[in-house]
């Protein structure tokens, strides 16, 4: 069914020449009953695992989900019909890939690592260093339209982007999502950001064992790796706590938001805390010196399968990982004075760093990496 406005609305009651009281009812009844309908995204989560907090602004629905997922997948959406955003946000590798550093559309490396979608609908905070994003919508503009790399490479090609999405397929899916069948870059950002918030992530061995009551879901090794996890010796939980293991998360019942960003150490360059002029974390956004070499604490779930590590992909290994926290840093960056005093290193013997690697992949969910909801349309 057409939508069918007020001024329609209203012409088609006075041909019937109805009471004043009875026209104004049909009115609204028409004004309803005709508009297309959407259907409420019901989240497929564990009982007692709290609803993520959706914008205003941008309901989610079925509607936008399902066209989001093709919009995911589907190369048009580069300038050049090289890459999708699937490109590099792989379903095996929890929406990462195996790479040190993602490469845009016209062959441009990105100087970070590619981020895991795992839970983002649960994000506070988004891409690497940015403290001035608080909504998938936002964060979304970069590869869609950054120039410097250059990511998809929308910039200056909006409306040849729009003319390849007037297909007779990708009119009607607009048309159920947002009540017009004309393609826009504002619908093309709303149903992304809807598809990756509708991708979550909550049954791994962990959450079998934490959240569903199954004692047998984690091994012996994997029990003595949390409780490493969650003890003062290591400290992880301080910068990788609560729902998502990540500080930068909150949800419906939440309300306090910590602080996300972190230096750990990873370098010095100068002796005076300086990161590598390529990428000093927050510290380009605020420009105040006490950011630098800052980033987001990224989720540790399904960390097993998103290597390499760090924000420059230079940790290879989970191995390479706990013993650069075990150290307190690396080389000179132990050093650094801008470090998180919770990167201070720890004592472990070889059990003990094997048990809590072996915590660390109980983090895996294999239903999430193989969930065909989540695949190409």
């Amino acid at each position: 069914m057409r939508p069918i406005d007020e001024k329609s609305a209203e012409s088609t009651v006075d041909k019937l020449g109805l009471t004043a009281s009875t026209a104004l009812v049909l009115t609204g009844w028409l004004l309803t009953a005709c508009q297309p309908q959407s259907t409420p995204y019901r989240f497929s989560l564990p009982e007692n695992v709290p609803l993520p907090v959706i914008p205003a602004d941008n309901p989610i629905t079925e509607e936008k989900v399902n066209l989001g997922r093709k919009l995911f997948y589907d190369t048009s959406l580069s300038a050049n019909q090289s890459q999708s955003c699937a490109s590099c946000h792989q379903q095996p590798f929890a929406f990462a890939e195996p790479a040190m550093h993602a490469t845009g559309s016209t062959g441009e490396k990105v100087p970070r690592n590619t981020m895991a979608l795992v839970n983002v609908a649960y994000n506070s905070a988004f891409t690497w260093a940015h403290n001035g994003f608080s909504h998938i919508e936002q964060q979304l503009m970069i590869p869609l339209f950054n120039e410097s790399p250059v990511e998809l490479g929308i910039t200056g090609s909006e409306e040849i982007i729009l003319q390849r999405l007037s297909t007779p397929e990708y009119r009607s899916l607009f048309e159920s999502a947002f009540a017009s069948n004309k393609p826009t870059l504002d619908g093309v950002v709303k149903a992304l950001a809807s598809f990756v918030r509708s991708i979550t992530s909550f049954n791994s061995p962990f959450d079998q064992y934490a959240y569903q009551g199954d004692d047998t879901a984690m091994t012996s090794q994997q029990i003595q790796g949390m409780n490493l996890f969650f003890s003062e010796r290591t400290e992880c939980f301080h910068c990788h706590g609560g729902l998502n293991f990540s500080q930068s998360s909150t949800h419906e019942g939440q309300s306090l938001i910590l602080q996300p960003f972190h230096n750990t150490g990873l370098y010095n360059e100068d002796g005076e805390g300086a990161y590598p002029e390529s990428d000093q974390g927050l510290l380009r956004i605020t420009h105040r010196g006490e950011d630098m070499g800052k980033f987001r604490a990224p989720t540790l779930r399904n960390i097993a399968v998103s290597a390499p590590y760090m924000h420059d992909g230079s940790l290879a290994t989970l191995e390479d990982v706990i013993e650069f926290y075990a150290q307190g840093g690396r080389g000179e960056g132990k050093g650094n004075p801008y470090k998180s005093p919770f990167i201070k290193g720890f004592q472990l013997n070889e059990d003990e760093k094997k048990a809590l690697e072996a915590f660390l992949k109980s983090l895996t969910d294999d239903t999430f990496l193989t969930d065909p909801d989540y695949g190409p349309p």
